[in-house]
C-alpha cells in the first residue's frame, strides 16, 4: 500500500522567508528608531549611523515593490548554488520593495520572458521549490510581475 504523505514546504534558508502560500514575505529587521530596514536578518551586522546600539525588531517586509533593474545571466552560478543540467540562463531583478524603500534581488519567476518586464514595473514576491528531498520541498523567493 503506497501513502501520498504530502511534503513540509520549508524556506530553503531557515528564517528569511515566510512560506505563507497566500501572503509570502521576506524576514528581515527594522531599527525602529532610525526607519532603517536589514535583509538578510541573519548576517545583518550593521546599522544605520549614529544607531549602533539601537535594538533590530524582526518584520515581515513587503512583498511588492517597483522593478529596479535587472540582468540575465548567461554562466551557471558557483556551488552551492543549485543549477539544473544543462544548464539555462537566468534573470535576476532587482526589486525595490514598496514600503522599506529597499533592493532586494532575485531570480525572476519561471515562466516570465525578460522581454516582457520594463524597470519601473510593479513586481510582487513568489515562491519556487529550489529543491526536495523525501521529507520537505526547500522554497526561494522568485520576482513577477503583478498581474493586470
Amino acid at each position: 500500500m503506497s501513502t501520498n504523505k504530502q511534503k513540509k514546504r520549508v524556506a530553503a534558508v531557515e528564517g528569511w522567508i515566510d512560506v505563507d502560500p497566500k501572503n509570502p514575505r521576506l524576514v528581515g529587521y527594522k531599527d525602529d528608531a532610525s526607519g532603517t530596514y536589514f535583509f538578510p536578518k541573519d548576517v545583518s551586522v550593521s546599522r544605520a549611523p549614529g544607531f549602533s546600539d539601537t535594538p533590530l525588531r524582526e518584520v515581515r517586509l513587503s512583498n511588492r515593490g517597483k522593478l529596479w533593474s535587472y540582468t540575465t545571466n548567461h554562466y551557471k552560478p558557483p556551488e552551492p548554488a543549485i543549477s539544473p543540467d544543462p544548464f539555462v540562463p537566468y534573470t535576476v531583478a532587482a526589486v525595490e520593495l514598496t514600503e522599506e524603500r529597499m533592493v532586494i534581488l532575485g531570480q525572476l519567476a519561471d515562466g516570465v520572458d525578460p522581454a516582457t518586464i520594463e524597470i519601473g514595473q510593479e513586481m510582487e514576491l513568489t515562491l519556487a521549490t529550489l529543491y526536495e528531498d523525501d521529507e520537505n520541498e526547500y522554497i526561494v523567493w522568485k520576482w513577477k510581475p503583478v498581474s493586470a
